[in-house]
């Protein structure tokens, strides 16, 4: 055997780059069902010790450089297949090449008409401008790149459309800080004008960078179709469906409670909102405030709660009140009792004075929002600045009171403490009430703080005169759609969120105080000498919305029934809802309204994929929006995966320092790096010491280089699991030993077929002659099994299950077995062996060819290498493809599957089990082989003695004897009893020298006993189970029981090899 098959089992230990730790099979396959344990071995007693061999470092490969010129094919001729797999050198050119040759795009003529299923459109969820995409994007592309590309190779008339959201909030944040860093100055510094000029400029430097993440990651997106949401092509739609939606008379300006954040001076998206806990009295930095004077670091306190006691009216009595938030006091306009509240009965309809600016407060009775044990039950009212206070003045026809400024500083209604900011009024509020007497006290009170994702600035509820959707006729269509049917939502658990969100649907507030987004087509009218204020709702049908400013022009003159010389227009300077045109996508990207070729081809798509966190924020949306301006749902099935968390299941955020980008894990990064990177963020150096410390304990050496196709394949193994992912970057880095596996294995393969030439029938020429064995039609009969259940997998949507049966087709049946079996066959160049020897090169060829076919959705690069390789390639006739990409997916042929041929394989694997696990026992050689003796059930004889060429080459036999006499068989022997219809026996005679084997078995037990009785004690011991952690008794447990297996094993052998010494001696 030569040194290359040696190797054979796929060990790859000489084909990793720098000191690259290996796998076995057994720890791949672990790895591949995530059950993979840090720092865990159980003790084996059978197994030999290794020799410590100096370690031998591989030399250093020269950093790859790409010499394919940008968009032509890599030529493969001149490269020779190196020793082992190099992301960065299989992964370089195709890329490019791919996009060159227009294997993404997709004319209109191909699709048009096509029935739905035999076409395939989706749009990526639009990742937002300012950002780079962390592994939970990662996620996402993999997932929808693998149905992409299935689609395609099926046949399919297949479009992916990628763009990207301008994200109105984030996007101003992030320019705004950039201005003030680098040239000191703030937006209103610059104007409007000037800073939506940088806005565009900044995108225009920054904003290829989710582009270039894309692209490194395989997705097929068709670029030439991509696009931004502040194009001129989604503008114009954006401006279409206002108008319709105006028209319709869903649109309106109203005041209404909502978030909004003081430091952007905007209302703000309840997706745009963070919580954070607070159990008691804290202290939190106010950026928009000089500091509390009051605290050596300028913090501010939240967690408490104030009384303060009204003062009735014509009385001596007073009423106390608590609250979390004493400023907006300043905006009380009642204090509400429970109507059955003895205490209060002859207050009712009374009133109480505002200490302030004596303003009479009614006392009014509301049993919604009053409850009587809770404190004194009496409740101080803000309807503007509370949204149940918001409600309850809406039930008694209270005043509302705006008493903040749009900075979050106190407004007119607030004097005394007009200019104030609010949580320095906090605090001058208290002062003021206890110089009256009136304060009562504080006490701390757990409480949540609604936070700006993209300011940090903690949010006011407040009431802003704003623009408005009606949705609840296109939300009953949207749960109808799924009621009925006619939308799918996988998985189906998620349609009950779907109805209560619909359900209960309130009307959407879609204007934003922003400079960077679409700009509101509205104009309010003015006659001139008018002097009324835009915000007066009570003028809201001035308010003139157009399509263009000469249409709102001829609007205006209708209305006001006067020359436009004789009124002035305003353009409306809020911009919409970064979610408005985000709704519009699945059309706008087809250029809707216009019945574009692309729009009836294409529209509507096929499938949404995108994660649940938005399921109402944006999916909810655009059924909603494509149902009421297309009439048409936008796609028929939505596909929610999981929440990508970080292993302890923390939310991966910029904030927490736990976001890993996918180039760091596809071409590596160095823990400097790493660490550097969080340095350089915003994150408070507690949270960078946190994020150092678990960088330190999960990359002391970095992440090494893995390549795009062993992360899509890692992270597509996680979706078999729930709700949410607690991702593992480790083992996800642990894909790229399964990408080595598979190189060697083909490597190694491709020499079996060096002198093949396969033709384009081959598969029905091998099953359809009689050269082919039973190991060849097995292997063809798990290809086409493989084709049955990956098909059937992807087209349910089950990743992870498809992930798991392309792995174990490659591992077990290619690797394992089918390549293992070949080796005499093709080593045999006899005349007589021709036919054999020509079956298993085809059938192997066959193999590689389908399972590379069969994987390619998922690891796109390697597989298209590895299939270009192939012998034989260009020489297959008009129908061979140029690319794998394009190439057909494979299709299972029922004839050739053989459930007999499969059976028989099994049986056999069963007795190379039992070889192998005898061989183990005795410590033989790999190179030494030996005798077996096997006993099976009659029914199985011929199945076993079909393969008994099989059995000798997987379980290292010098002869397989079967069912021979019992006298015929040595007393020296080795007995495995399977079950009752198989036993194996090895002989064991002049191959072990029992008397080293005892002693070596007996310093065994003697080291494993006292670990024994040591965890037996602890775990005896009488508050082990009330104070132990359970994670920890579960493993003491798992190691408990590995412990007393040993022992009993270890017992058993030294009684086997002493009977076994004893009749050696005799």
């Amino acid at each position: 055997m030569s040194e290359q098959e040696q190797t054979i089992d796929i060990a790859a230990e000489n084909a990793t780059e720098g000191d690259e730790t290996t796998m076995s099979k057994n720890q791949l396959k672990k790895l591949a069902k995530g059950k993979t344990k840090e720092k865990k071995e159980k003790p084996q007693w059978n197994q030999p010790k290794k020799e410590k061999a100096a370690k031998k470092l591989p030399p250093s490969k020269p950093k790859f450089v790409n010499s394919t010129p940008k968009g032509e094919k890599k030529d493969l001729s001149h490269i020779p297949m190196d020793d082992g797999y190099h992301p960065s050198a299989v992964e370089a050119a195709w890329q490019d090449w791919w996009e060159a040759k227009g294997f993404y795009s997709c004319e209109p003529s191909k699709a048009l008409d096509r029935p739905p299923e035999e076409k395939f459109v989706m749009v990526i969820p639009p990742p937002n401008v300012t950002g780079s995409l962390h592994l939970g994007h990662a996620l996402t592309a993999a997932v929808e790149d693998t149905l992409t590309r299935w689609h395609r190779m099926k046949g399919h008339a297949t479009l992916y459309v990628p763009g990207i959201d301008h994200a109105g909030i984030a996007t101003q944040s992030v320019v705004e800080k950039m201005l003030m860093k680098n040239e000191g100055k703030t937006r209103h510094d610059l104007g409007r004008d000037k800073f939506v000029e940088k806005v565009w400029e900044w995108k225009a430097e920054y904003g290829d960078r989710i582009t270039n993440q894309l692209r490194f990651l395989g997705s097929s997106v068709d670029w030439s179709r991509e696009c931004f949401t502040m194009d001129d092509k989604l503008s114009r739609a954006v401006v279409e469906s206002f108008n319709q939606f105006h028209e319709k008379g869903l649109l309106y300006r109203a005041n209404r409670l909502g978030n909004w954040s003081c430091a952007l001076k905007s209302a703000i998206s309840d997706i745009e909102v963070d919580y954070i806990e607070l159990a008691g009295r804290t202290f939190l930095e106010v950026k928009t405030h000089k500091g509390n004077p009051n605290d050596a670091q300028g913090r501010y306190e939240f967690g408490t709660l104030t009384s303060f006691a009204y003062p009735v009216e014509d009385s001596d009595e007073y009423i106390v009140v608590a609250t979390t938030r004493l400023e907006t006091m300043l905006g009380d306009t009642a204090v509400a009792v429970h109507p059955d509240d003895e205490r209060y009965k002859h207050l009712q309809g009374k009133f109480v004075i505002h200490p302030f600016n004596n303003r009479r407060i009614p006392i009014v009775t509301d049993g919604v929002l009053v409850d009587m044990a809770f404190g004194t039950g009496a409740v101080k009212i803000t309807p503007a600045h509370d949204p149940n206070d918001y409600e309850c003045g809406q039930r008694n026809n209270l005043e509302f009171i705006t008493m903040l400024a749009p900075d979050g500083s106190i407004n007119e209604n607030g004097a005394p403490f007009t200019g104030m900011m609010r949580y320095d009024a906090r605090m001058a509020v208290e002062e003021a009430l206890k110089e009256k007497g009136l304060y009562k006290g504080k006490e701390p009170n757990a409480m949540r703080l609604g936070i700006c994702s993209r300011s940090g600035d903690i949010l006011e509820p407040m009431i802003t005169p704003q623009w408005y959707l009606n949705c609840s006729g296109m939300a009953k269509r949207a749960t109808d759609a799924v009621r009925n049917g006619e939308l799918k939502i996988i998985p189906a658990d998620h349609e009950k969120t779907w109805f209560q969100w619909l359900d209960n649907i309130r009307d959407w507030c879609i204007s934003r105080q922003l400079w960077w987004g679409h700009s509101i087509p509205a104009w309010f009218a003015t006659k001139k000498g008018e002097t009324f204020s835009k915000n007066d709702i009570d003028k809201s049908d001035r308010w003139i919305v157009a399509r263009t400013e000469e249409d709102a022009y001829l609007k205006a003159e209708a209305l006001l029934e006067c020359s436009r010389d004789e009124f002035t227009l305003e353009r409306d300077e809020d911009v919409l809802d970064t979610w408005f045109s985000s709704g519009l996508f699945p059309f706008s990207v087809f250029g809707w309204p216009e019945q574009t070729a692309d729009l009836k081809a294409f529209y509507p798509t096929s499938l949404l994929e995108t994660g649940l966190d938005i399921l109402f924020f944006w999916v909810a949306r655009m059924v909603m929006m494509g149902l009421e301006l297309t009439d048409t749902l936008p796609f028929h099935t939505v596909f929610l995966h999981a929440m990508v968390r970080d292993k302890e299941g923390r939310k991966m955020s910029k904030s927490l320092g736990n976001v890993i980008d996918p180039l760091e894990v596809i071409g590596g990064c160095s823990l400097e790096s790493l660490q550097s990177r969080l340095e350089e963020g915003n994150l408070p150096k507690k949270e960078v010491d946190r994020a150092k410390k678990n960088n330190e304990l999960e990359f002391p050496d970095g992440i090494p280089e893995c390549g795009s196709d062993a992360l899509r394949f890692g992270l597509l193994a996680y979706t078999v699991q729930g709700r949410d992912i607690n991702l593992d970057v480790k083992r996800v880095v642990g894909y790229r030993m399964f990408c080595n596996k598979l190189w060697n294995a083909t490597r190694f393969a491709l020499q079996f077929v060096s002198d093949f030439k396969p033709s384009a029938t081959l598969l029905q020429e091998l099953m359809e002659g009689d050269k082919a064995s039973i190991r060849d039609r097995y292997m063809i009969s798990r290809l086409m099994g493989a084709c049955v259940n990956i098909n059937d997998m992807l087209s349910n949507y089950r990743f992870g299950d498809a992930q798991q049966a392309i792995y174990a087709l490659w591992m077990d049946d290619i690797c394992d077995v089918y390549l293992e079996l070949i080796k005499p066959v093709i080593k045999d160049e006899s005349d007589a062996n021709n036919d054999r020897r020509w079956a298993a090169q085809a059938c192997l060829w066959i193999t590689l060819e389908t399972a590379l076919r069969l994987l390619h959705p998922m690891m796109p690069f390697v597989t298209e290498e590895l299939w270009q390789r192939l012998p034989g390639r260009g020489t297959l006739g008009a129908e061979e493809s140029e690319s794998i990409i394009i190439a057909r997916y494979p299709e299972c042929i029922e004839s050739y599957m053989d459930d007999k041929g499969e059976q028989s394989m099994a049986n056999a694997m069963k007795v190379v089990k039992a070889c192998r696990s005898l061989r183990a026992s005795y410590n033989i050689p790999n190179k030494t082989l030996t005798h077996f003796f096997v006993k099976v059930a009659e029914d199985s004889v011929a199945a076993v003695s079909n393969q008994q060429d099989d059995i000798m080459t997987l379980g290292k036999a010098s002869a397989v004897e079967l069912n021979i006499a019992d006298d015929m068989i040595p007393a020296m022997v080795g007995t495995l009893i399977v079950d009752d219809q198989l036993t194996v026996l090895m002989d064991v005679k002049g191959l072990v020298d029992f008397k080293v084997e005892i002693n070596r078995l007996q310093k065994n037990l003697k080291s494993t006993l006292p670990l024994l009785t040591q965890l037996e004690t602890k775990v005896a011991a009488p508050e082990y189970a009330a104070k132990v952690p359970e994670d920890v008794q579960n493993d003491e447990a798992e190691r408990l029981e590995s412990l007393r297996k040993k022992k009993t094993e270890i017992a058993e052998a030294i009684a086997n090899f002493e009977k076994l010494s004893i009749m050696d001696a005799n």
